[in-house]
């Protein structure tokens, strides 16, 4: 199975965010979706970053309020960490495990085209051990 797989199933819509605003406006974003994760970019096509919920927390524990007036550009993770369509989803699995990544942006031809997160994954491979399930259970049964 590959990544492009999981997007058919999900969509590709991507909220995204320019690294200009406050964290108290990008909390106000993810919120609003019941999201973990922005991808900053100023032009929706080119990631820039990733704000996640835990960059917000983590600056506000040193920061305190005082905190949500600082640019996301200064707490965003820039970790230029992408994936593909074509990337295998136990590839994918594996580097999100590796690097205690939540959320993952695909990128084709240096245009940003989707975002996988770990429930994403998770999902589509509950989906896979049931039909998996299935298929032995009648094989058992049937002999076919």
């Amino acid at each position: 199975m590959r990544v492009i797989d999981i997007l058919r199933q999900k969509g590709d819509e991507v909220t995204t965010i320019g690294p200009n605003p406050t964290l108290e406006e990008a909390s106000r974003k993810l919120t609003l979706h019941g999201i973990g994760a922005l991808v900053v970019s100023n032009d929706s096509v080119t990631v820039l970053g990733l704000l996640f919920e835990r960059d917000v927390v983590r600056h506000l524990a040193v920061m305190g309020r005082d905190g949500m007036d600082t640019l996301i550009a200064d707490v965003m993770t820039r970790d230029d960490h992408t994936c593909t369509g074509s990337d295998t989803v136990e590839d994918l699995m594996r580097t999100m495990t590796d690097r205690r990544l939540r959320h993952v942006p695909v990128v084709e031809n240096g245009r940003l085209c989707g975002l996988v997160s770990i429930g994403d994954v998770v999902k589509r491979r509950l989906v896979e051990l049931e039909t998996e399930r299935e298929h032995l259970h009648q094989y058992i049964q049937t002999g076919r």
